[in-house]
């Protein structure tokens, strides 16, 4: 009876061992596995860093990455137009094509008017009391990167005006969009004018509102109280973004002149001719925006 009890003992020993050994084994494997990943995971981050968000890369990645951005949202906005709205199949080909368009411009906007809030109201970057620096000449990695997502969005919208030309918007989108273009890609580049490169930008502001009422027209909206809100709001919105911001701007250059003559020539025309061209093309825009107001209100009376 011992002999078959020693024997037992020694069975269950050698079971424990085979499985206290393979649990080893997998253990070991796991912990091969942990490593190869995190090998891999600092490979990719280094990569990352040292190549694609590395300084003398970031406005060249930042592009491209704006341009594929844009090229996601088209695709992504037909295969959810296509699938989950009606109204969307019953549209023309141009626009479908313009619904993409808008959806492309309203996220871009939400991007970009976030980032300018940030940079030009509540960080320290462009603040008189954190450097000695000249405000014309301050930029960061950050601050490069969000304009080199807008210089990629204003190369594919720019591109889509030109191919449906003029579907997309006449010769006053194409002024708008290659004055743009030229003045933040001279900013991304040369990391001067940044601050009032965002202040203008922060007029993208009025987009979203602009593009809804696009899409309440084409839906027969036009009589709702929706569309007539959405009048109220962009009349608003322009007022502030593209009138009064465009005032505190140039009064803003005024107050830093003498360091806004320190920049490049090419810096001083973008800094202080296009957004005046800007505000020109806002006032009319504007003008035509009360015009529609006014005759919204008149046809509910």
């Amino acid at each position: 009876m011992n002999h078959v009890t020693l024997g037992g003992k020694q069975n269950k020993t050698e079971y424990v061992r085979d499985f206290s050994t393979k649990g080893d084994s997998a253990a070991m494997l796991e912990s091969k596995e942990m490593i190869s990943f995190k090998s891999y995971q600092d490979q990719a981050n280094m990569f990352v860093k040292d190549y694609i968000l590395a300084d003398s890369l970031i406005p060249y990645t930042s592009v491209i990455g704006g341009i594929l951005a844009c090229k996601l949202i088209y695709d992504l906005t037909q295969l959810i137009g296509t699938n989950y709205f009606k109204t969307y199949n019953s549209f023309s080909k141009i626009q479908r094509i313009e619904w993409n368009n808008r959806a492309i411009s309203t996220i871009h906007s939400i991007f970009i008017t976030a980032m300018s809030l940030y940079l030009v109201f509540c960080s320290d970057l462009f603040s008189d009391d954190q450097s000695t620096d000249p405000i014309t000449v301050r930029s960061s990695s950050l601050s490069t990167f969000a304009l080199g997502v807008s210089v990629g969005y204003f190369i594919a919208d720019i591109a889509m005006i030109f191919w449906y030309f003029p579907s997309l918007g006449g010769y006053e989108y194409v002024v708008h969009h290659l004055l743009s273009l030229v003045a933040v890609a001279y900013s991304m580049l040369s990391g001067e004018g940044q601050l009032y490169t965002y202040m203008v930008l922060i007029s993208e502001t009025t987009t979203p509102g602009i593009n809804l009422r696009w899409y309440l027209d084409v839906a027969g909206m036009k009589r709702s109280k929706a569309y007539l809100i959405n009048g109220v709001v962009i009349f608003l919105a322009w007022m502030v973004a593209r009138i009064l911001l465009f005032v505190y701007m140039f009064y803003h250059v005024y107050l830093h002149f003498d360091q806004v003559e320190k920049m490049h020539i090419v810096g001083q025309i973008l800094v202080i001719v296009v957004p005046i061209v800007l505000s020109v093309m806002n006032l009319v825009w504007f003008a035509k925006i009360v015009r529609g107001l006014r005759k919204t209100l008149a046809k509910r009376q």
